[in-house]
């Protein structure tokens, strides 16, 4: 396994379980009002609309593991996306009023987003059999 395919691996395993446990926690609501959405670990604001992307993510990245080339682009975009909501949570933190980002998630997302970037920009292009014994 690559290190790609076992960073998705790992990504995929924790927005899985962080979406379970936002979910167990009183999640459910659509309350995107920072002060007042569910927050999972006393930290981290979420509601159900959030708690349902980090499951599409987890479950995604659970599924790009099983190829160099899937894990790679599951890195590139997953990381150009949520680099892109960090922007996003800073300028609106209630995200239009559908999801909380803001506070201790906006490094949290940073910071995932730039290990995915990073890992999936390094990872080596999977060559094809037929163009590699040519």
């Amino acid at each position: 396994m690559r290190f790609a395919q076992k960073t998705a691996l790992l990504f995929g395993l924790a927005f899985t379980g962080a979406a379970i446990a936002g979910f167990a926690t009183g999640g459910m609501s659509m309350d995107a009002n920072m002060e007042t959405a569910t927050k999972l670990a006393g930290l981290f604001p979420v509601n159900a609309l959030h708690n349902a992307v980090h499951l599409v993510f987890g479950i995604w990245g659970l599924l790009a593991a099983r190829t160099p080339s899937a894990a790679r682009r599951y890195c590139m975009i997953s990381g150009g996306l949520y680099l892109i909501l960090t922007g996003v949570g800073f300028v609106f933190p209630d995200t239009f009023g559908f999801i909380p980002i803001g506070g201790y998630d906006l490094v949290l997302h940073a910071v995932f987003g730039i290990i995915l970037t990073i890992v999936g920009a390094t990872a080596p292009e999977e060559v094809p059999a037929a163009a590699a014994s040519a």
